[in-house]
């Protein structure tokens, strides 16, 4: 049987029951459409949005256990890596004299050199530069001697029991002497040197990092 819209329009309820079966299953799924979409617009939307980001939740938090999971698998091993760490920084941080102990340090670049043979025409310390938990001590320096000696001093400032590093190295022939002709050439570098801040200093640049309150 043919059904069309006009059918529905010239529908009455009182008489729905004795219209063709067409009419009635037109009817039907017109009704059923509506509520389909009435449920859909009042109810089912809400409830899938939430679904959605119920489910986009679930995985945020399935991603969470898993690395939380896997930090604590490997708990173990980042102890021990950070024990290893502390263990490294306190053998660097025991190459550091302490402000009392600069001298002797200043002592033993010093006598590096004079030991090699050099002669110092310069051995002049700078400001110190102050860092988190460091003061770098840069020394202005320039002797005199042979190119083996300055290899010699390099060694031995290496291999001093404190940091000690050589920066900025420039050598020249020695103004002094004839053309250079006996071997003597000049050295000018700057010798870098670190020791940790004392107590009252950490605390002293800690205060002064701090932002300074208003009207203070």
């Amino acid at each position: 049987m043919a059904f069309a819209l006009n059918d529905i329009n010239n529908i009455d309820l009182k008489t729905l029951a004795s219209a063709s079966a067409s009419v009635r299953f037109g009817v039907l799924g017109v009704v059923f459409v509506l509520v389909l979409a009435v449920g859909y617009w009042l109810v089912w939307r809400g409830q899938i949005v939430a679904f959605d980001a119920a489910k986009n939740q679930e995985m945020t938090l399935r991603d969470s256990f898993i690395d939380k999971k896997r930090q604590a698998i490997n708990l173990p091993a980042y102890k021990q890596q950070l024990v290893e760490i502390n263990r490294s920084f306190g053998a660097l941080l025991r190459q550091l004299p302490n402000k009392s102990e600069m001298d002797a340090l200043l002592s033993d670049i010093n006598q590096a050199g004079l030991g090699r043979g050099l002669h110092f025409d310069l051995f002049k310390p700078q400001a110190e530069k102050l860092h988190d938990f460091y003061a770098e001590l840069p020394i202005d320096i320039r002797v005199s001697g042979s190119y083996h000696d300055f290899g010699a001093f390099a060694s031995d400032v290496a291999q001093l029991s404190r940091i000690a590093t050589l920066h900025d190295i420039n050598i020249s022939a020695n103004k002094d002497a004839k053309d250079g002709k006996d071997g003597e050439l000049t050295m000018n570098a700057v010798v870098e040197t670190y020791r940790y801040l004392d107590p009252d200093e950490l605390m002293a640049q800690q205060k002064a990092k701090k932002p300074k309150k208003e009207g203070k």
